[in-house]
């Protein structure tokens, strides 16, 4: 694929990072009957999903939009009759649509080389013809990369070909003109692509918008231009530079999503290639590869679904193969279908991600969900025989009374429509069908085998094994890996967990030798697809590999092909044994050494690395299936490779050599030890593990009875859990559901590796800064082999103490230490700026460098030095700057407050963390001083986020992602929320709060512009902040969320932190801010961008050179957070987490809150000393103000003649990168975001409509249509009811709105008290986001004849993080209805998966089915079922019971009563007619910690306790005795 209009890679910027998202649907006629209305309908479905598609500083070019329709036939016959072509009849030619170079004689090459490649493949031209346009309404940009758009009309050479026969034909035409042609027009500056190929079907599409398409292509117009089904496409690309051919949909695909395994897949495919068999395919040479990797992830993806079709599976069977649903842990799935998905997972791994994916070859036309259902799709079934499916409903007009049926796709499944059959074939059908196809079970049994079935191996106890110090110190472990991370791991079966972030140096920074693994940093979901919940949705996720011979996709039967099945990719010494005896016919184990003699160094170490791929050849051609790598046998003289580089060497040399599906790896080694390791090693390849130093660690603490207890061989079992549920973690915040997916999938960035390393041994992984090449890797190797064996070495007797988390007088460097943090201490309680000074000069000790940033020097030149007295003064500059988002919860309220007073008397910003603000706090104190927090943040858990919190904010900041674990959600356990805690949070005391790996309203980029949207109306006055970690490709992730409509977009550094995390998190995942602020600003003004928004930047900032280097580096705003809580008495403990912060900051314990001893004044301070050294360094460069300042990276430079052995290998080019922008392109902000928000339903014509009620509460009652581009209905009428009354709001029914029709996204979201909307007709999704007191009603109109209870009526994700309320809805809401509710009374008559998923408040009755994981995260509220199926309930936290007393039983009446009146409800009718027997079909869902605290206020009122006494009485009764610890 030509990428005719992406810049090419520079600086930070890879145009190989971008992302898309969209709007997508579908309508067909069930009939097959052909038609131009259906076409026009299309086409306005397209148009109404405008708002799902994006546009950049060009506002008349669009990221894309297409259409996919059958070949109308009539309408080509009547064109090429006067153009002089004869067609034969429908079928029996193809049309090729073609997007060729724009000048005559390129093109005319082009064309004369493609008529002959057709008659070469024995095919006829039957001739050419131009596709009218018409361009005078599309944008610039589209315009200067417009191909020209042609046609070619192919006919049969054989009229006796099949129809897939001519289809494979046509494909294997375009193949080989692509190979041919696109090398050609590239070199001369051309572009060449087919969009559509094909007999059945023609793609229409281009850099458009959705309302350009209908007229940029006038065959579009013409009312012959027939067809029985079409397929759209909207798309929202994450920067400006989408191309031609990148729009949707693509041949066979229309794709909302995004593979996140997509490197992975590709790489498998490209391996698999050498082992598949081309009976079908004339020759590889054609043929492959299979996957053009310059394509987007759907276009990839739709390379290999179309390989899968055209090799003679069904579209239905390829994409089952390709995007299974979650078959392992379902109990109700038939074993036909289990043994289907189990054969194919031998045979291909998921491509796995987030999606809603249409798909048709011209006579089908289906969709299909992921299996976590992370994407919206609705349709309607017509009475007139028609399905429509979109990403919302009321994208076509459809009167009621024609609606046969309304549904949803649901997570994993399939909608098929089969235009010959002339019928709808139900996901169920689908799936049974295919799984007869094959004899799936005796395949499963036949090539598959589990590790119980093997015999068992012989004992692995080498003769010569040194003593196991020695080893452990051979392979770099120290004090802290077994204190730190083995032993909790061992005893307590959970991934360690730290605070505080990270101060110690990058492993490229560090004099120490590193292991290997420190130089990745895993990626992580953000923005563009979400993290999904591993614990709480266990349900979709498998830990399981395979390992052997997977297979030949185009004979899957092949003789040879056996792989053994893992429950997870750890194994055991004794498991090991087994797989290590195989030497049968069917599976034959290799092992191979990983030694080399250690005083070769790096030379040793390549010959090792090239001796280890020949004998894996010849292993190979003899027969292994399984390759055992192993570094047993370490010594005095033998060091092993670093087991990273010879796995991920290996995996990419036999992916060369096309061998590698052919055998599994497997890894026997002493060095792995830590989760990250083994996500690293998995990821580059290594199919299973023997951490057998790590055990033989254990075994050694068990009989030093070290473990507390434990025995040696549970604390195996606890650590081996620890590790895979540790790795499932890391691949959930990737997004990423399945291990067999994460495998080879390489989601890492490598931080200080030399790109000629990376090439070679770990291709295609980002390595932006260069690094340690193989010299330093074997240098590092040899440090740790010298510390064991040269007894001159320092520490011989004992392993080194480590010091990576916690500072040590003898272990790793902190930028924090009892020195710095004294001195910065003095200075800000003394207010002297010279021992500020000294603290500065300490932190910026040219000695040493701890960060990139200290790698960089100022570029200051004397004439343009200017008098200090010439610079913004330091209280202008620290109206800039800001404190970092802790909420109250995680520190006391004395710091907390400290905060916000000392920052609002800066007129910075404070912000208030994600724990909500007691509204006592908006109020001035008596002073003059001010608590409230200028910031509130809107995070995934939504405490505390009502109308009347969002209207006291200056800004609001939604947090993507955390820069100590991104990706990650957060719990505050039961014991730390305290009343007044859960009191400030909307919440229970004493019952635990989950915060949800993503925002259940962000799943997509189009989400995010939905929320901020959302947001704006909620605060109209308030600047929407995006809160980014930096990350390889968070350029083009920062772009997308500028064209959503972000006001400012911070960009936070891994570092950072203040809270609790994994310390695999704190350590290894994302990226210093020094990278992603500079790929970000660059990637910004590349896409002349950088003007609309404010970029902020945070991540252990610490003094003014900090602040004027990320200034330089594109920043213009600033946060603090860690040594702001230093300047306030933090110490640095680093036991946040644990409740015993000895300074009283982070602990709400009462007697440790008395040492507080924090001022406002301290912090001041220190801001002002930040702005004053700030000013210093302006001066001697001659900024007068920081405008001048951002972007100015050219007064920056490398440090010259570094002298670190690796520091020195360090290029920091590409952040200093300045990207060529016109003069008029701005490099800060200067323009404010359009948010459109007079287009909304509430500023046309709602708000003037109910001034009087919000004026003087006069009762309001009106009636308005709606449609689905009516967005947030409702919402700034709330926030002008919140502003005024505050949290009380107006009486009930004070404000009451009906809307007929296709309520959009959002309806009603954050409404308060007073105001009740119904909507006649159905919701999109997040109805009732936020929900603040309002009530809401939905249902159905009446002249509608479907029954209610039966279809969908609401979207996804309804009242999410919804606080008050009440809400009635009469019909089936889709997938997490309630998610993270904390007080709202509903009543709904069915629901999709993960219902009540993370609730803590509220009451929900259920009259109809609930979806899958039930209740999962439910720590509060109560559920009341209709006749529950408990297989769906996740009983995690919960329990189930329909022994309800009287008071349960009458709110179950009275909210049914309540729904009847609102809904007109037939099932609530019946209900209530015969309630004397249904009363007892009820049951009630409730939290155990949740039963207990009620228990005890119910306690607690018969001692005469009420009110805020009652709850301290219940919280004390259930954890005084663990909250005093």
């Amino acid at each position: 694929m030509n990428k005719t209009n992406l810049p090419l890679k520079q600086g930070m910027y890879d145009p190989a990072y971008e992302h898309d998202a969209c709007g997508m649907g579908f309508i067909v006629d069930i009939n097959g009957n052909e038609s131009y209305q259906l076409v026009a309908d299309a086409l306005d479905l397209l148009e109404n999903m405008e708002h799902r598609g994006a546009h950049g500083a060009d506002e008349k070019t669009g990221d894309g939009a297409g259409i996919m329709v059958q070949i109308p036939h009539a309408f080509f016959s009547r064109e090429c009759d006067v153009l002089g072509i004869r067609l034969p009849k429908k079928g029996d030619y193809g049309v090729g649509m073609l997007f060729a170079h724009k000048y005559e004689d390129l093109r005319q090459e082009q064309m004369k080389m493609v008529e002959e490649i057709v008659v070469a493949e024995g095919q006829k031209v039957l001739g050419w013809r131009e596709v009218p346009i018409d361009s005078s309404e599309i944008g610039v940009t589209a315009k200067s990369a417009m191909p020209r758009f042609i046609q070619i009309f192919v006919g049969k050479g054989d009229a006796g070909m099949s129809e897939l026969e001519f289809e494979r034909k046509l494909f294997s035409i375009r193949k080989v003109a692509e190979k041919k042609i696109v090398p050609m027009s590239e070199r001369r500056g051309g572009s060449f692509y087919f969009p559509s190929f094909s007999s059945k079907t023609i793609v229409y599409k281009g850099m458009l918008t959705a309302e350009q398409l209908r007229n940029f292509y006038l065959d579009l117009t013409d009312l012959d231009f027939t067809s029985g089904l079409a397929m759209v496409h909207s798309r929202f690309s994450t920067n400006t530079f989408p191309s031609w051919e990148r729009a949707h949909p693509n041949r066979y695909l229309i794709h909302n999503g995004e593979i996140n395994t997509i490197r992975g897949n590709v790489n498998w495919m490209r391996a698999r290639q050498g082992s598949m068999q081309e009976h079908l395919f004339e020759s590889k040479d054609k043929f492959y590869p299979v996957i053009d990797e310059s394509g987007s992830d759907s276009s990839q993806f739709d390379n290999n679904l179309e390989f899968l079709y055209l090799s003679g599976l069904s579209l239905p069977e390829a994409i089952m193969m390709m995007v299974p649903e979650p078959w392992e842990k379902n109990p109700s799935m038939s074993k036909s279908k289990k043994d289907f998905y189990a054969f194919n997972n031998f045979l291909m791994e998921p491509w796995d991600g987030p999606a809603a994916m249409g798909f048709s070859d011209g006579d089908i036309v289906g969709a299909v969900l992921d299996r976590n259902g992370l994407r919206p799709a609705r349709y309607y079934v017509t009475k007139d025989g028609r399905v429509i499916l979109s990403s919302e409903v009321g994208v076509v007009d459809v009167r009621p009374e024609d609606v046969s049926y309304k549904g949803r796709l649901e997570p994993g499944k399939m909608l098929l429509i089969d235009t010959k059959q002339k019928r709808i074939i139900a996901d169920e059908e689908i799936k049974e069908i295919v799984a007869a196809k094959q004899p799936y079970g005796e395949l499963v049994d036949r090539h598959l085998t589990t590790l119980a079935a093997l015999p068992a191996g012989n004992e692995v106890v080498p003769e010569n094994a040194e003593p196991l110090l020695l080893q452990q110190k051979a392979f770099g472990y120290t004090f802290e890996d077994i204190q730190s991370l083995i032993k909790p791991m061992a005893v307590s079966a959970v991934d360690s967990v730290g605070a505080m972030g990270i101060d110690s140096p990058l492993a490229v920074l560090s004099d120490r030798a590193q292991m290997l693994y420190l130089y990745f940093k895993q990626l992580f979901a953000q923005v563009t697809n979400p993290p999904i919940d591993g614990i709480r949705e266990e349900i979709v996720t498998s830990d399981t590999m395979l390992i052997g011979n997977c297979g030949n996709l185009l004979e899957p039967d092949q003789e040879g092909t056996h792989a053994i099945y893992l429950d997870s990719p750890i194994l055991t010494d004794e498991q090991l044994a087994k797989i290590k005896a195989l030497d049968s016919e069917d599976l034959k184990t290799v092992t191979l050494s990983l030694l080399y003699r250690v005083e070769e160094d790096a030379q040793g170490m390549e010959k090792a690395l090239e001796r280890l791929f020949r004998e894996a050849n010849k292993a190979i051609s003899n027969g292994a299936n399984i390759l055992l790598l192993s570094d047993r046998g370490v010594n005095k003289e033998w060091a092993a490779i670093p087991a990273l580089l010879a796995v991920s060497g290996l995996h990419h040399h036999l992916i060369r050599e096309e061998t590698r599906t052919n055998v599994g790896i497997v890894l026997e080694s002493g060095e792995p030890r830590e989760v990250h390791h083994f996500c690293a090693l998995v990821g580059y390849g290594c199919n299973a593990i023997n951490p057998y130093l790590t055990f033989a660690t254990i075994r050694g603490l068990a009989e030093e009875d070290l473990l507390e207890g434990v025995d040696a061989e549970k604390a195996q079992a606890n650590y081996i859990y620890a590790a895979v549920h540790g790795m499932s973690k890391v691949l959930t915040k990737m997004g990423i559901s399945t291990m067999r997916s994460y495998h080879g999938a390489q989601i890492f960035e490598a931080l200080g590796i030399s790109s000629e390393v990376v090439d070679k041994y770990f291709t295609g992984t980002p390595t932006r800064i260069e690094g340690i090449g193989m010299a330093e890797i074997a240098m590092e190797n040899k440090m740790r082999h010298e510390s064991a064996y040269e007894t001159t070495a320092p520490y011989s007797e004992t392993l080194e103490v480590g010091g990576h988390f916690q500072y040590s007088a003898l272990g790793e460097e902190h930028l924090y230490n009892p020195s710095t943090i004294y001195r910065l201490q003095q200075a800000v309680r003394l207010g002297d700026y010279d021992q500020y000074k000294e603290f500065s000069n300490e932190i910026n000790d040219d000695k040493n460098a701890y960060t990139l940033r200290q790698l960089l020097q100022l570029k200051p030149n004397a004439q343009d030095a200017i008098p200090i007295e010439e610079v913004e003064s330091a209280a202008s500059i620290v109206k800039r700057f800001k404190t970092g988002a802790m909420s109250y919860g995680s520190i006391s309220i004395e710091a907390h407050e400290t905060l916000a007073i000392a920052m609002n008397r800066l007129g910075g910003k404070s912000n208030s963390g994600e724990g909500g603000e007691d509204p006592r706090r908006f109020q001035l104190d008596e002073n003059g001083d001010s608590r409230n927090s200028a910031i509130k943040q809107v995070a995934s858990g939504r405490f505390g986020v009502t109308s009347h919190y969002l209207v006291n904010a200056e800004e609001i900041q939604i947090k993507m992602a955390q820069g100590a674990k991104p990706g990650e959600g957060g719990q505050l356990p039961g014991p730390k929320v305290y009343p007044e805690i859960a009191k400030t949070r909307g919440s229970i005391a004493g019952v635990g709060l989950i915060s949800p790996p993503p925002h259940h309203d962000i799943y997509s980029i189009e989400d995010l512009k939905e929320l901020i949207f959302d947001l704006k109306n909620a605060n109209r006055d308030a600047r929407i902040n995006v809160k980014l970690v930096a990350e390889a490709g968070v350029g083009t992730i920062a772009a997308g969320v500028a064209k959503a409509k972000a006001d400012t977009i911070l960009i936070s550094g891994y570092d950072g932190g203040t809270g609790a995390a994994a310390r695999t998190s704190i350590r290894n995942t994302g990226l210093p801010w020094e990278l992603g602020l500079a790929e970000a600003h660059q990637t910004l003004v590349l896409n002349q961008l950088r003007d609309r928004v404010r970029v902020e930047t945070d991540g252990k900032l610490l003094t003014g050179r900090d602040v004027a280097i990320a200034c330089m580096l594109g920043a213009e705003e600033f946060g603090f957070a860690t040594t702001p809580l230093v300047a306030i008495g933090c110490i640095m403990m680093r036991v946040c987490h644990l409740n015993t912060c000895p300074v009283g900051i982070a602990t709400q314990d009462e007697t440790l809150r008395k040492n507080f001893k924090g001022k406002p004044e301290y912090v001041v301070n220190f801001m002002m000393f930040v702005a004053e050294e700030m000013r210093e360094i302006m001066a001697k460069l001659g900024f007068r103000n920081i405008d001048e300042m951002v972007g100015r990276s050219d007064k920056l430079r490398m440090k010259e003649n570094v002298k670190h052995w690796k520091a020195k290998t360090v290029d920091l080019s590409s952040v200093l990168y300045q990207p060529y922008a016109a003069p008029n392109v701005g490099r800060h902000c200067t323009t404010k975001q359009d948010h459109e928000l007079e287009k909304t339903l509430d500023m046309r014509r709602l708000l003037r409509m109910v001034k009087p009620a919000i004026d003087s509460q006069k009762r309001i009652v009106a009636k308005s249509a709606i449609h689905n581009v009516d967005r947030v209905v409702g919402t700034i009428i709330g926030s002008e009811v919140s502003k005024k009354y505050g949290a009380e709001g107006l009486p009930e029914d004070t404000i009451q709105l009906t809307f007929v029709g296709s309520a959009g996204q959002s309806f009603g979201a954050f409404v308060p008290k007073g105001m009740t909307l119904t909507l006649e007709g159905d919701a999109n999704d997040y109805i009732g986001k936020g929900l603040s007191g309002g009530k809401i009603i939905v249902r159905i109109p009446n002249e509608a004849t479907f029954s209610p209870e039966e279809n969908i009526i609401v979207g996804n994700v309804g009242f999410y993080g919804a606080t008050s309320g009440k809400a009635y809805i009469n019909g089936i809401a889709g997938e997490r209805f309630c998610v993270r509710n904390s007080g709202v009374d509903t009543v709904v008559e069915g629901i999709g998966d993960h219902g009540c998923e993370y609730m803590t408040g509220g009451t929900v009755l259920i009259i109809g089915k609930t979806g899958r994981n039930f209740a999962a995260g439910m720590s509060g509220g109560v559920a009341y079922i209709l006749d529950f199926d408990e297989v769906n309930l996740n009983k995690e936290m919960v329990s189930a019971t329909k022994d309800l007393n009287e008071a349960e039983t009458d709110t179950i009446k009275r909210m049914l009563q309540e729904h009847m009146i609102y809904t007109g409800s037939p099932k609530a009718q019946r209900i209530l007619a015969n309630w004397d027997e249904m009363q007892g079909q009820f049951t009630k869902i409730i939290s155990n910690d949740y039963k207990f605290i009620l228990d005890n206020i119910e306690k607690a009122n018969g001692l005469g306790l009420t009110g805020d006494e009652a709850m301290r009485y219940a919280f004390d009764e259930r954890y005084k005795p663990v909250a005093t610890h």
